[in-house]
């Protein structure tokens, strides 16, 4: 229950872990807390807020209290302690330097006692973004890719709309809401001009475009205003347009680069700087074989489409497989379909 409620912070809490959490007495659940928002009341407090009698209680928590105070809110351990709750149930150990153990230490120091390893692995998957984030101060990448059955990604003219369906698409759209940043190269904005929005199913993510050279025109959807954007440019690119694009406010990252790549590991210590903890990462082949030799991505979401496109100049031209089925095979997947039905 405590893991559900901290979903409810999915894409709200960034650069902060969602954490939910449950008070209960004598099998009766007292009240219940999530944290909402970033910068507002956590997840101990809000429950405890609600709770009218927690002595003698046991609390339920996906991750370990904080204990610190150099944050924008006081420290959980001090409330809990003043509560008089009884026990406290963590799934995992926060990774945070600044509290991993020490919060355990300082409630068991104060009468309270701990377990902790519940339902862990769904704890971690819960908080992947955060927990890599804390650790390396990078982002968490997340690589997305729609191709269909013979492997392409677009037509032999460049048209690659669209390869997946609409539900697809919806399902890529929530993510972009509930991950802090994406990414595109400057050949995908050039080509397909994208908003690069959640298309209302969420916040917008702050968007980050890879431009080597300085292409990107003024006229461009990244450039509306409707979420924050980020350009990434090498060292001598454009001294006039940068300035021109500052004062419009768009944020210029200035990248070493190498035949013409620019440094994305040096991209995403800088992007972790500005409290970016996700990114999702939606360019192209170039882009993504980029991130991908460099060891730089942590998750894919790969969407494998019944199409075949071979050689057609336009996506609609495609030929369609139907009667789709999948099975596993050890690690392999076995698609099946027919395409003269």
């Amino acid at each position: 229950m405590a893991i559900e409620l901290a979903k409810k912070g999915m894409g709200k809490v960034s650069p902060n872990p969602m954490v939910g959490c449950v008070i209960v007495k004598n099998g009766k659940i007292l009240s219940r807390g999530y944290h909402k928002y970033f910068g507002g009341n956590h997840a101990e407090v809000e429950a405890l807020k609600k709770c009218k009698n927690p002595k003698g209680a046991t609390m339920y928590v996906n991750l370990e209290p904080c204990c610190h105070y150099n944050k924008k809110t006081p420290p959980c351990v001090p409330q809990i302690i003043n509560s008089d709750i009884k026990k406290v149930v963590i799934s995992i150990k926060d990774p945070n330097p600044a509290v991993s153990g020490k919060a355990i230490l300082q409630l068991n120091e104060n009468n309270i006692s701990c377990k902790v390893g519940i339902l862990p692995n769904e704890a971690k998957k819960l908080n992947e973004s955060y927990i890599k984030y804390i650790k390396t101060k990078m982002p968490f990448v997340i690589l997305k890719m729609a191709y269909s059955l013979d492997g392409k990604t677009k037509t032999k003219t460049g048209d690659s709309k669209w390869i997946s369906c609409g539900k697809s698409r919806d399902i890529v759209h929530k993510l972009r809401s509930r991950t802090d940043a994406i990414l595109v190269g400057i050949n995908t904005v050039l080509k397909d001009n994208p908003k690069l929005t959640s298309h209302g199913k969420g916040r917008n993510p702050i968007r980050v475009i890879l431009d080597t050279r300085l292409k990107i025109p003024f006229s461009t959807n990244v450039l509306n205003g409707k979420s924050k954007t980020i350009i990434a440019i090498s060292k001598n690119s454009d001294k006039t347009k940068k300035e021109k694009l500052k004062k419009i406010g768009i944020e210029i990252i200035e990248l070493p680069s190498k035949s013409n790549f620019l440094d994305i590991k040096k991209l995403l210590v800088e992007l972790g700087k500005t409290g970016i903890s996700s990114l999702l990462v939606e360019g192209g082949e170039t882009i993504a074989q980029s991130f991908l030799r460099e060891k730089l991505v942590d998750k894919i979401m790969f969407f494998v489409c019944p199409k075949i496109i071979n050689g057609m100049k336009y996506m609609k031209n495609a030929a369609a497989v139907k009667n789709i089925s999948v099975k596993k095979i050890e690690n392999d997947f076995l698609f099946e379909g027919y395409l003269n039905v």
